[in-house]
């Protein structure tokens, strides 16, 4: 099965059935349906990054989303690759940075960055990632 509208999303995603639920979160949509239900339903935003069927190039725009919570789902999923994990890595939101800290393609280059991060627990993070014996 595949979803065929952002509306049929929004709904899927709010129903109180868990089969609807479920389908929201792990069923396929064209990128034009999730570019459409990014730009109609924008309060939808982080459940189309949940989305475990979410093509890569739907996350690429979600990286600069304007809210972190998008962003932070976005930093979480599995398939991101280390472009824009480094992307993330620059992040304001300093979850944000945790998720690149912790997520298993992150590039090494990227947790060089991040090894001086402000937030102390991401700097713990980054050298325990790296082997650093401080």
């Amino acid at each position: 099965m595949a979803i065929h509208s952002a509306d049929e999303f929004v709904r899927l995603r709010y129903s109180d059935d868990p089969a609807d639920y479920q389908r929201a979160a792990s069923e396929e949509a064209a990128i034009g349906v999730w570019r459409d239900v990014i730009d109609c339903y924008p309060d939808a935003r982080m459940w189309v990054a949940q989305n475990k069927t979410v093509p890569l190039e739907i996350l690429a725009d979600l990286v600069s989303d304007a809210d972190a919570e998008v962003r932070r789902m976005v930093a979480m999923k599995k398939k991101l690759t280390p472009e824009l994990l480094s992307q993330l890595a620059m992040d304001d939101d300093e979850t944000v940075r945790m998720r690149v800290a912790m997520h298993k393609n992150v590039a090494e280059e990227t947790l060089q960055r991040l090894r001086d991060d402000a937030w102390d627990r991401i700097r713990e993070v980054v050298a325990e990632r790296l082997g650093d014996s401080n």
